[in-house]
């Protein structure tokens, strides 16, 4: 517990280790998601320097396994790469044929180079030395011409015998152990009991030889930083407000409202295209696009400048640009705005639809585990997608996803709330967020009005969006006879039922709560005011599965959502089949209460 050196490398746990990498592939994805960030943040701030004259000229390096290369998402990350011509990664391919099971040919067959060479790699081979140990002056001349080659990206296919020289280990599965290790310590000289015991001599060989070149590099950086920052004022100030994670000053001026009173429904997927193009405005390190579905995710901030190499004879291409185009690769999309994330300077963002998130998910946990302020926008949210059915419409996904540990998951109930949300969002980067929006339109609701509570309560996680005021309001505010908790869509519904109810003499409390994660971080008084532990009768409305409230509503609550897969229809003939109308919300709320419609409640 606690050590340095864990099992698998942690990001932010210990010093030098640049991302965390434990599943298979996530590293190479990641870095290319690093040699994007590099290209992109060199075109905010030095765009006309000539080519590996700017200080923000770097290169990416990769060290990856057999198993990394038979991993789905590398074969994504390869393929985006060769396209985009990333000349700044460099990937070295310790290629030792040894899987936990055996041999890798117990499993593959492929032509790994050749494989690369059709992504549009540079690709090299560096075969054995004589003694059956990694051919080291060899790999030295691959790396130097791989560092010479910047229009495509380099791999080095480095021929290795696994546990070599230890004897009954090397190329075998029982490299992978403990005893090993002691064997290996033992064929070099160094005592088997020891741990992480250096020589004084290695030590400072090594150490000496680091200090020597590294000092000489910096010095060298460091001088073309400094003169960049004299001829760059306004660049300058830029990197330091990147590096701060600051937003600039008039940016809370610059969210978009929307009017209630025009009555022109929304959806939410549009509301927040809306939103993330004004911020865009402020903000240019905000990038990104979607797995193929721009139009669809309203994602395309810029239509006129693509993230695509200077070669490419794409309308727009710009090797800096701000549109992403990742075609259908939602794993390594995720992937890479995780590796783009941890190059610290620019604010990744990508979309898909809402069911597919289960491609992304082992990169969105990644980069909850890093706190990374990666932004996912997953439209088409519920069975309000409608008639794409079953396969396309997300049940489970929403409680999947806030399961994930350090993920915040925001579902606005309409465009004020959705701009008020991603506004919070991009103040304050501290860890990923998504966003599950509605395909279908909206009501944008009338706000600190005729009993409706304020949308820039929204940033609390949960707030009272609307209340119908008390019969009797002499005795001043009292407790609703039942709270009504709802999320995006479903929040209409339940402010209908609510208004229903309100014919019965039910004082119903609708609190809309867009996070979860939000409001369970709030104090324990304002919880209490918004959802009061003395009233029980308490029902959540959420087109999925109700997993995610029954804390929330308690033994005498009541969920109303989709406990199964849906169907091909219209969302209103969905809606209605699954039992997510007023009319049912507001059934429940009469059952809980105690009374037929049109009679008084009876006392709690």
């Amino acid at each position: 517990m606690g050590s340095r050196t864990p099992a698998h490398p942690e990001w932010g746990h210990t010093p030098g280790v640049e991302t965390t990498t434990g599943p298979l592939g996530q590293g190479i994805a990641t870095a290319v998601g690093m040699a994007m960030g590099a290209r992109r943040e060199r075109g905010l701030l030095d765009p006309d320097a000539p080519a590996g004259a700017s200080p923000f000229d770097h290169r990416i390096f990769v060290l990856c396994s057999d198993g990394d290369i038979q991993e789905g998402v590398s074969a994504e990350a390869g393929s985006f790469a060769g396209h985009q011509r990333l000349g700044n990664l460099v990937v070295v391919h310790d290629d030792n044929r040894i899987s936990i099971e055996g041999s890798t040919a117990l499993a593959t067959s492929e032509d790994v180079a050749a494989r690369y060479a059709a992504y549009g790699w540079h690709v090299q081979h560096v075969g054995l030395s004589p003694s059956g140990d990694i051919d080291i002056p060899a790999l030295s001349r691959a790396l130097e011409e791989a560092t010479v080659e910047t229009a495509r990206p380099s791999i080095i296919l480095m021929r290795s015998i696994i546990s070599w020289p230890v004897p009954g280990a090397q190329n075998t599965p029982k490299s992978h152990g403990a005893e090993a290790v002691r064997a290996g310590k033992a064929v070099l000289g160094v005592d088997p009991d020891a741990t992480f015991e250096v020589s004084a001599e290695a030590y400072g060989r090594a150490t000496a030889a680091a200090r020597e070149a590294g000092s000489s590099a910096h010095r060298a950086w460091t001088t073309a930083f400094r003169t960049w920052e004299s001829a760059h004022p306004d660049g300058r100030e830029l990197l330091r407000r990147l590096k701060d994670r600051r937003v600039p000053s008039g940016f809370d001026s610059a969210r978009p409202t929307f009017d209630a009173d025009a009555g022109v429904p929304m959806a939410t997927r549009k509301a927040f295209g809306a939103a993330l193009k004004a911020a865009a405005k402020e903000l240019p390190e905000l990038w990104g696009g979607s797995a193929d579905l721009g139009d669809s995710n309203n994602t395309t901030v810029d239509a006129t400048s693509s993230f695509l190499p200077a070669s490419s004879a794409q309308p727009g291409a710009d090797p800096a640009g701000r549109t992403v185009h990742r075609g259908i690769r939602e794993h390594f999309m995720a992937a890479a705005m995780n590796g783009i994330a941890l190059s610290g300077l620019s604010r990744p963002y990508g979309g898909t639809f809402l069911v597919f998130s289960d491609y992304m998910r082992p990169a969105v946990r990644l980069a909850a585990l890093m706190k990374l302020p990666t932004l996912y926008v997953w439209t088409h949210d519920s069975i309000g997608l409608g008639e794409d059915g079953p396969t396309h419409q997300p049940v489970e996904h929403l409680a999947s996803l806030r399961a994930i540990p350090g993920l915040d998951v925001v579902r606005p109930a309409d465009a004020n709330e959705t701009a008020v949300t991603l506004w919070k969002v991009l103040r304050e980067p501290g860890r990923p967020t998504g966003f599950s929006l509605s395909r279908q339109d909206l009501t944008v609701f009338p706000d600190s009005t005729d009993g409706h509570g304020s949308a820039a309560d929204a940033v609390y996680g949960g707030y009272v969006r609307y209340e119908a005021p008390a019969q009797d309001s002499s005795t001043g505010p009292a407790d609703p006879d039942v709270v009504i908790i709802a999320t995006g869509s479903e929040v209409q519904i339940a402010v209908a039922a609510a208004r229903d109810l309100a014919d019965d003499g039910i004082r119903a409390r609708v609190v809309s709560m867009p996070c979860r994660e939000w409001f369970d971080a709030q104090d324990a008084a304002y919880r209490d005011r918004i959802i009061p532990p003395t009233v029980r009768r308490r029902i959540s409305v959420e087109a999925g599965i109700s997993q995610s409230w029954h804390d929330l509503i308690g033994l005498d609550g009541r969920s109303i959502g989709v406990q199964d897969f849906g169907a091909s229809a219209s969302a209103a003939e969905l809606y209605d089949h699954f039992g997510i109308t007023p009319d049912a919300v507001a059934s429940t709320a009469r059952e809980l209460v105690g009374v037929r419609p049109g009679r008084r409640p009876v006392s709690p």
